[in-house]
């Protein structure tokens, strides 16, 4: 289960593991009275409780409702996707392709991009534009990098997911080749560190999570 953060409007918002959705379901119906409405809605799923308490739940992969409602949208989340992956920031990038939550290939890369200077005048002039050159050597490379190891699986990829440095997952993305990888995109930008190969392992327990909006009695004025 992902960190619940503040949902605009009132409530929290979490993302929930696929394969224990079922399970979390129980405990809310158990803190929160049996379902008393449950219904789709724009490719959302929305439950209401005997206590008034609201879910949201959206699967991070598109489904199209059956019967029963919920045990549909479950088994959906849980079928396992192929997914790309890719993660940039000043310095270092990593891509991946996922088979649900396990990685078939893989590359995480570095560059060296000068830290920041307390100097001034012409030598941070100097400095400024050697770094933006370094960083636009990083994007260059982290674009031949997602060529070589995603591009292959584009047409077998249902979603691209970035995370890091929007700005330069946007640079890398911009590059025409990448163009049906950028067509695959989905929100949200994953929440990461620098991109190391662990921090690349641990992307599909965000990406495949249910987001969940859960507002509660006491969440409304």
């Amino acid at each position: 289960m992902t960190r619940a953060r503040p949902a605009a409007g009132g409530g929290r918002r979490l993302g929930v593991a696929p394969e224990r959705l079922g399970r979390w379901l129980d405990g809310v119906a158990e803190r929160h009275g049996a379902f008393t409405e449950v219904r789709a809605d724009d490719g959302v799923v929305r439950v209401t409780c005997a206590d008034s308490t609201t879910l949201a739940l959206r699967a991070p992969f598109g489904w199209t409702p059956g019967t029963p409602l919920l045990g549909t949208f479950t088994a959906v989340a849980r079928a396992e996707r192929r997914a790309a992956v890719l993660l940039v920031r000043r310095g270092r990038w990593a891509v991946g392709v996922f088979d649900g939550g396990r990685l078939v290939a893989s590359k995480v890369d570095a560059r060296q991009v000068q830290g920041r200077t307390a100097a001034g005048g012409w030598s941070q002039q100097r400095f400024a534009r050697r770094r933006s050159n370094q960083t636009d050597a990083v994007v260059a490379h982290a674009v031949e990098t997602a060529v070589r190891v995603l591009l292959p699986h584009a047409a077998d990829v249902v979603a691209l997911f970035t995370g890091g440095d929007r700005g330069l997952a946007d640079d890398v993305l911009s590059d025409r080749r990448l163009a049906p990888l950028a067509a695959l995109r989905r929100e949200a930008h994953l929440d990461v560190g620098d991109p190391t190969k662990a921090v690349l392992l641990g992307t599909p327990a965000q990406f495949r999570a249910v987001e969940v909006t859960i507002v509660e009695p006491a969440d409304r004025p």
